[in-house]
């Protein structure tokens, strides 16, 4: 009689897929590939965004709805997209969703104006989920014996896309433009597309439930475990400092006393390999010391590191930047641990529903990212970079006060590092 299903009962499967073929080194990478340029397009906006305002005559406030809105895209995309892979044939989703990716990254290139700018970026977070289908793609042909080496692998690719998305985007946009940045990662995606469709076997849909019912079971995975919850809070906040650090890093290096073009902002997000890091390094301490003393360790660092760059204003231009690039290096690595320790307590929350509790998750995270671009755009509207470092100090905080009003969880530690592989 009810419509959403118990998530504790096994929901209807749909008959057994034919035998796909094994993973290779050669679809290993291309989806590792397919990962890291997708989820870049999320980023390219944030080393441009002072060559945007300049370009197309907009405020810092209105151009910071650019990052804005494309983060709170990708948080609606995993909330309502992400779970349609158990539903389709995972190989013609992710074809859609990177040929919609192509499109949206094209009328951001061919903006004539900041509205039409931020109905791009705001499609382009819808279907940058495009990720969320890619790497449970590498877990379901990997054999049972290397899936964690392959989903790491994939995984690494997202957070290199991360990585380089800033780097490469600084220096297009200083060379040729900002329309360049946006037209050359349509086509990348293009590209990237054809592989996959070429190179990925169907999928069969791994349950017949229906869309409204998959969705309605999230909103009883969210009710029912109050770590579920904690968690997304938490990385919420960290999420806010993040993004309010990164939204306005352009525009506040693009004006006195530095007057650096969009490739030093872009060679800012080379701090980015310290998250890249910490994901070894947090699951070893998770496996050995339990996620939760990571959580309030990556906590505390990133508040730690957001508040020391208050002292910037005390050195000289060239002291100022190298403070900011080691603060941005010490945050990163605080943000990427934290996230690392939250999946894994949450996976151990109900293996069953896994994809559904990391997309719950990942929706708190992006909303962060959404409101921390907002917010930290009229931070620096309002009351300069200082107003900046203020918001994420206070939102670091905010997380580590959630995870210090936290019992330790009493799922064991055994059962939570099973359940991140």
């Amino acid at each position: 009689m009810t419509s959403i299903p118990n998530v504790h009962e096994p929901e209807r499967q749909t008959p057994a897929a034919p035998a796909v073929p094994a993973l290779s080194q050669k679809h290993l990478a291309l989806l590792a590939a397919g990962a890291g340029f997708s989820v870049a397009s999320l980023y390219y906006s944030q080393p441009i965004l002072g060559v945007l305002g300049a370009d197309l005559q907009a405020s810092a406030s209105r151009i910071g709805l650019v990052p804005t809105l494309t983060q709170l895209g990708y948080a609606l995309g995993i909330l309502l997209l992400a779970p349609l892979g158990d539903r389709l044939n995972r190989r013609r989703l992710i074809l859609t969703k990177a040929l919609a990716l192509t499109a949206a990254l094209l009328l951001s290139a061919f903006a004539p104006s900041v509205p039409w700018l931020l109905l791009a970026s705001l499609l382009i977070g819808l279907s940058a989920t495009v990720a969320q289908d890619i790497v449970p793609a590498a877990a379901i042909l990997a054999p049972e014996s290397s899936r964690g080496k392959a989903v790491g692998t994939v995984m690494t690719g997202l957070l290199l896309g991360i990585l380089l998305s800033r780097v490469v985007s600084g220096l297009l946009a200083e060379q040729l433009g900002w329309r360049a940045v946006y037209g050359a990662a349509a086509a990348s995606v293009a590209v990237l597309a054809v592989a996959l469709w070429r190179g990925l076997p169907d999928f069969a849909p791994t349950t017949r439930v229906s869309y409204t019912a998959l969705i309605g079971s999230m909103g009883q995975l969210w009710q029912r475990y109050p770590g579920l919850r904690h968690a997304a809070l938490a990385q919420g906040l960290l999420a806010v400092g993040f993004s309010a650090f990164w939204s306005t890093l352009a525009v506040m290096l693009h004006a006195e006393p530095f007057h650096l073009g969009s490739g030093a902002a872009g060679a800012f997000g080379l701090a980015g390999v310290a998250g890249a890091l910490a994901a070894p390094l947090a699951g070893r301490i998770s496996d050995r010391r339990g996620p939760e003393l990571v959580t309030r360790l990556g906590a505390g660092l990133s508040a730690l590191a957001f508040a020391s760059m208050a002292g910037a204003a005390l050195l000289p231009p060239q002291g100022q930047l190298v403070l900011i690039v080691l603060s941005a290096v010490a945050f990163d690595f605080g943000v990427q641990a934290t996230l690392v320790a939250h999946q894994t307590l949450v996976y151990g929350l109900e293996p069953a529903a896994r994809s559904r509790l990391n997309a719950l998750l990942f929706v708190g995270m992006f909303v962060g990212m959404a409101t921390g671009a907002w917010l930290g755009s009229l931070a620096l509207a309002q009351w300069g970079w200082l107003g900046v470092v203020g918001l994420a100090t206070v939102a670091a905080l905010g997380a580590l006060a959630v995870r210090l009003a936290v019992r330790q969880s009493t799922v064991p530690v055994a059962t939570l590092a099973q359940g991140q592989g």
